[in-house]
């Protein structure tokens, strides 16, 4: 039993209650321009080569054991049929050029890290949060590690874009402590546009979450003049209408900070042109959707 895990962070303080440790999953079924973790979307292990940092050196070609790897006038090339990403070049790498994106965990191994933190989840109120990408793509890893936090009280929570199979997400919601619940778009079709999936299954599944009293936060990533146009809020504020159990909703204005990952990852990043939406839209559209009677807050 093993996952493939591209990133975890201790101390995270904005992905659920108190000091938590994130835990991002590799891949996910959505393609939203606008992902700020890129290189989580592609389900397979990756090494990234940054020419940028590359001292040419060679190391990683002398170590390379299938050389696969040469150089050449743009740096350092890969054969992408003989590499079978060992990591030998990330490791001997001195100027960190190379940069392994995807590692094995087993439950085991994962759980060795969690457990570091287990004095600030007791202090602060905190846990394990399972982030991505879409952990839900790795269903059956992720719900033995749900499992084995349950059997030692360590508070989970799951970050989701709610589109899986019904099945799947009742298995894993008995073993869920919160969910944090992305909701883009209320529109069939624009959700399938921007992200290339339709919503039909994810507002289904959220409806099932609730009817079944699990505990959700819905967050709502604002991209301007993509989500945040008046029809959306409204279709927005008609759904929250007949979802009170809903704990509350989190507005997550965009940022662009991702812009360099896609850089590095070398990804057409799609939403390059989209600026941060004004501190007046955030408050209005706050204001609309606290109309619902539901607690709203931004950022977190």
């Amino acid at each position: 039993m093993h996952g493939i895990i591209f990133d975890i962070k201790r101390y995270a303080i904005h992905d659920g209650p108190g000091i938590r440790t994130t835990v991002f999953f590799k891949g996910c079924p959505l393609t939203c321009p606008w992902c700020h973790n890129p290189e989580g979307i592609d389900p397979s292990p990756k090494v990234v080569y940054r020419k940028s940092k590359c001292i040419g050196c060679l190391e990683c070609v002398d170590a390379c054991p299938e050389k696969a790897l040469s150089a050449g006038p743009d740096g350092v090339r890969t054969d992408e049929a003989l590499c079978n990403l060992c990591g030998t070049g990330v490791n001997v790498c001195p100027a960190g050029a190379r940069e392994r994106v995807g590692k094995t965990e087993t439950v085991a191994s994962l759980m060795a890290v969690i457990r570091k933190d287990v004095p600030f989840f007791d202090t602060s109120g905190g846990g394990v949060t399972f982030s991505g990408g879409e952990p839900l793509m790795q269903a059956e890893f992720l719900l033995e590690v749900l499992k084995t936090c349950g059997k030692e009280d360590i508070h989970r929570a799951l970050d989701t874009t709610g589109y899986t199979d019904p099945d799947i997400l009742k298995k894993v919601a008995r073993h869920t402590d919160l969910f944090l619940f992305d909701l883009k778009f209320i529109d069939p079709e624009k959700h399938r546009h921007y992200t290339g999936v339709s919503n039909e299954q994810i507002l289904k599944n959220l409806e099932t979450l609730v009817q079944n009293d699990s505990r959700v936060i819905i967050r709502i990533p604002l991209i301007p003049g993509i989500n945040d146009d008046d029809d959306n809020i409204n279709s927005t504020v008609t759904l929250l209408d007949h979802l009170p159990q809903i704990e509350s909703v989190h507005i997550l204005p965009y940022h662009g900070f991702q812009k360099s990952k896609y850089d590095t990852f070398a990804m057409n990043y799609k939403a390059r042109d989209v600026n941060p939406p004004s501190l007046e839209r955030v408050e209005e559209i706050r204001k609309r959707l606290a109309g619902t009677g539901l607690t709203i807050e931004v950022g977190g």
